[in-house]
C-alpha cells in the first residue's frame, strides 16, 4: 500500500504562484511514478502532469505547458508541483497519483494510489 499526502493549496490571485507537495509513505518511492490531475467543479478529472521513476522524463497537458514544472526528490519521498502565473481556470481540486510502472502515464486508470486532494483557487 501507499499513502499519499498533498499539501500547498490555497486561494492566489492570477498571475500568481504556488507549489503543490505529495508527500508518500508505505513503498519505495524510487520505483513510483506521481502524477498530478485536478477537477474542477462540474467537470471531469483531468491529467496535469507526470514524472517517472527517476526524474528524468515528465510531461504536461498542454494548457499547463511552461507555466507548472513537477519534480521530485526522492530522498525526501516527495514530489512537487510548481504552479506559475496561474489563472482562474486552473482553480481546482488537485489530486496526486502513483503506480510501480517506470514511465510515466496520463491515463487514469493506470494509476493505483491516489491522495485525499488540495484545493487551489485562483482569483481574478
Amino acid at each position: 500500500q501507499v499513502q499519499l499526502v498533498e499539501s500547498g493549496g490555497g486561494l492566489v490571485q492570477a498571475g500568481g504562484s504556488l507549489r503543490l507537495s505529495c508527500a508518500a509513505s508505505g513503498r519505495t518511492f524510487s520505483r513510483l511514478t506521481v502524477g498530478w490531475f485536478r477537477q474542477a467543479p462540474g467537470k471531469e478529472r483531468e491529467f496535469v502532469a507526470a514524472i517517472n521513476w527517476s526524474g528524468g522524463g515528465a510531461g504536461y497537458v498542454d494548457s499547463v505547458e511552461g507555466r507548472f514544472t513537477i519534480s521530485r526528490d526522492n530522498a525526501k519521498n516527495t514530489v512537487y508541483l510548481q504552479m506559475n502565473s496561474l489563472i482562474p481556470e486552473d482553480t481546482a481540486v488537485y489530486y496526486c497519483a502513483a503506480d510501480g510502472t517506470p514511465y510515466y502515464t496520463q491515463r487514469m486508470h493506470e494509476y493505483d494510489y491516489w491522495g485525499q486532494g488540495t484545493q487551489v483557487t485562483v482569483s481574478s
